[in-house]
């Protein structure tokens, strides 16, 4: 059963960092775990059509920022948003999803991302609405809850967005909050680096790795990562070649000069003990 509770402005359990900001929801819907006061959480967002460079970005970053005890908050759509709730989840951290929608089953959108929500719910998490169960989402609904994930938020990163995206309404929300502002550049002829490469040019901070992050919020130092070691010759071979991007399986072969079989072995073997990571249609990552 749904088990969808409320919090109204005046409890003294609703978020002091959202009732800082001008139009702060009077009633929040929840499920899950709630939003604790002494909580630290980090807002990512993007676009819904992610590149394999996007996508990981996000895992790498959003990553390491939950295993340095920031919660990640997005609003579970398509693409970078659904890739940030991901990893926190595959990690068994706690991730927020502020949604434009009433948080009741039916109602969640987008539908294919009902399995995360449970997920989100199951790893400790929490989703998070204004809108009433039953309600659908709107052109208006989507657009106005960036506010509330920036408003729940320390600072905002913007992964990869067009030049006219919803990833930067949240931006221009988090800068009328006096949050910090985060972009990871991209390529210049890319339309999904238009985004943030302006909010660069206007003072956003450059990210590279969630150190950049951790640093300007005067937090932890990122953990060290685990030095991957691979365990044969083509393996070997096959971390070389991810090491500076995600790679699609034939410029993996192209790269090691494996035969197709061999590559499609090693990179099964390597998945199964967490050395890469698939991003979808056959694109490999390190798992760093």
């Amino acid at each position: 059963m749904e088990d969808i509770k409320e919090i109204r402005i005046d409890d003294e359990n609703y978020p002091q960092s959202l009732k800082k900001i001008p139009d702060a929801p009077k009633v929040l819907y929840y499920r899950g775990n709630f939003i604790r006061n002494e909580e630290s959480c980090f807002g990512i967002v993007g676009t819904r059509r992610a590149s394999p460079y996007g996508q990981q970005a996000t895992l790498q970053i959003a990553g390491e920022l939950s295993d340095n005890g920031l919660t990640i908050i997005s609003g579970m759509a398509p693409g970078i948003d659904t890739f940030a709730h991901k990893i926190c989840v595959e990690k068994n951290k706690r991730t927020i999803a502020v949604l434009g929608t009433g948080l009741d089953e039916k109602s969640i959108y987008p539908q294919q991302n009902l399995a995360l929500s449970r997920k989100i719910i199951e790893t400790g998490g929490c989703l998070i609405s204004e809108l009433p169960p039953g309600t659908h989402g709107s052109i208006f609904s989507f657009p106005k809850r960036n506010r509330i994930i920036s408003g729940l938020s320390l600072g905002i990163l913007v992964v990869e967005a067009k030049e006219k995206s919803g990833s930067l309404i949240t931006a221009e929300y988090a800068r009328k909050q006096n949050k910090k502002l985060f972009a990871v550049p991209g390529q210049i002829f890319s339309s999904n680096s238009k985004g943030p490469n302006k909010l660069i040019k206007n003072g956003a901070k450059l990210v590279e790795n969630a150190d950049d992050i951790l640093k300007e919020l005067n937090l932890a130092p990122i953990k060290q990562q685990k030095e991957l070691i691979a365990d044969n010759n083509e393996e070997k071979l096959i971390l070389n070649a991810l090491t500076q991007e995600a790679l699609y399986i034939d410029k993996i072969i192209e790269k090691t000069k494996l035969n197709a079989s061999m590559v499609a072995t090693t990179l099964a073997l390597m998945e199964i003990s967490g050395k890469i990571q698939n991003l979808g249609g056959n694109t490999y990552s390190l798992n760093n």
